[in-house]
């Protein structure tokens, strides 16, 4: 990535500085900011070098070995073969503006109007992403840490704590003035302007970049925590979920109470090019990327020495109650495998979709005897895990 900002080049992935492009992060998706204008990593693939199961190293690509191309390209990583490396797309930078968007309630009474804000960014983000804006946001009702930061806006004469309550986002668009940003994004503030200063707390600011590099390193190259103790689920989002009028009633189910510190991260990046992909037939990504606007993502953490019983009391909400109501809302979309719920038990069908079979009778092929393995992956369930994490062969 480093290289490629040097001589003013990108690529499509603005993953984080530590995350490699070779790897899961390519092979399952591979989303980024960018990939709304340039596509998903997956499809950035030219050609690779692979290390299947019996030790071969061979090319992959639309005219060698075509099927495991497919496989490689978003089916999954860590389970056809080793790949090691890839020749992928690069391109001509150019300049961007960003939009900040902050928003949080005046106080707890105000929360219903704080969640019908949120609604009223989630029915808006197809519309801003079919205009060229993408980027990330995240939100909660009781964040463990604030989300909302030093706008020095007082309550009642004391100095302004931040906001533990609330939403942001970053998005921007390549190619677009500041004006022209500021255009795009009026109708959404028009519905948002009503609360401002009488229940809740809005800022937005806009900047512009000379380059994407410039944009990538000032808002969006942010090295992520590790080694967190967290459950996750996920779901991509379509059109019909976010405008749907149970939207709502799931936004409540996944905000749930105070007392679960909830987190909620949205990838906002569907739309564009990851939709126009769609119709290249060398691409093993899960064809529900290709009609969803978000990857909503959600999660929840336990204090350090937590017992057993509170650990899987979290994982439960995660994947019964939580997941569950994504599922509901978007019964057509599917997952994505890379940021998914470990716990899915309809993981094939939501990680792969239609793929599955195709890249079971792919995985067969280049790996027979199951050398390569992951909970998750396609031919795991060839495979059970017993109390104390052996493998052994169903039937």
């Amino acid at each position: 990535m480093s290289s490629l900002l040097e001589v003013e080049l990108l690529d499509s992935s603005d993953r984080p500085k530590s995350v490699g492009c070779l790897g899961g992060w390519m092979q399952g998706g591979g989303h980024g900011p960018a990939a709304h204008d340039f596509g998903l990593g997956a499809d950035q693939v030219l050609e690779a070098q692979v290390v299947i199961a019996n030790g071969q190293v061979v090319t992959a690509s639309p005219c060698q070995h075509p099927d495991l191309f497919f496989a490689i390209r978003g089916g999954g990583g860590g389970t056809y073969g080793v790949v090691i490396s890839t020749t992928i797309k690069a391109y001509p930078t150019s300049n961007m503006a960003a939009q900040q968007l902050s928003l949080a309630p005046l106080n707890s009474t105000y929360m219903p109007d704080f969640m019908k804000a949120v609604e009223i960014l989630h029915n808006a983000y197809p519309y801003l992403l079919d205009k060229g804006f993408s980027g990330y946001g995240s939100w909660s009702i009781a964040s463990p840490t604030p989300l909302v930061y030093n706008y020095n806006y007082t309550l009642g004469g004391d100095i302004q704590a931040n906001f533990t309550t609330g939403f942001t986002h970053t998005i921007a668009i390549f190619r677009q003035t500041l004006e022209g940003a500021q255009s795009i994004f009026a109708p959404v503030l028009r519905q948002l302007t009503p609360f401002n200063g009488r229940s809740l707390f809005i800022n937005t600011t806009y900047s512009s970049f000379p380059t994407y590099a410039a944009y990538y390193t000032a808002l969006s190259g942010i090295q992520p925590p590790i080694g967190l103790s967290a459950a996750l689920g996920s779901r991509l989002l379509d059109r019909k979920a976010l405008t749907s009028p149970r939207l709502n009633q799931t936004l409540e189910v996944l905000a749930g109470t105070p007392e679960q510190f909830t987190s909620l991260n949205l990838v906002l990046v569907g739309g564009g090019q990851i939709a126009r992909d769609g119709a290249d037939p060398c691409s093993g990504v899960n064809p529900a990327w290709r009609t969803s606007y978000i990857h909503n993502i959600v999660a929840r953490g336990w204090a350090p020495g937590a017992d057993e019983a509170t650990r899987n009391a979290v994982y439960s909400d995660i994947t019964n109650v939580k997941v569950r109501a994504m599922k509901d809302l978007a019964p057509d979309t599917g997952a994505y495998m890379n940021e998914g719920d470990r716990f899915d038990p309809d993981y094939l069908t939501d990680f792969y979709g239609q793929n599955t079979a195709r890249l079971s009778a792919i995985k067969r092929k280049y790996d027979p005897e199951s050398i390569f393995y992951c909970p998750t992956c396609i031919g795991s369930d060839s495979w059970q895990e017993d109390s104390i994490g052996r493998l052994c062969k169903v039937g």
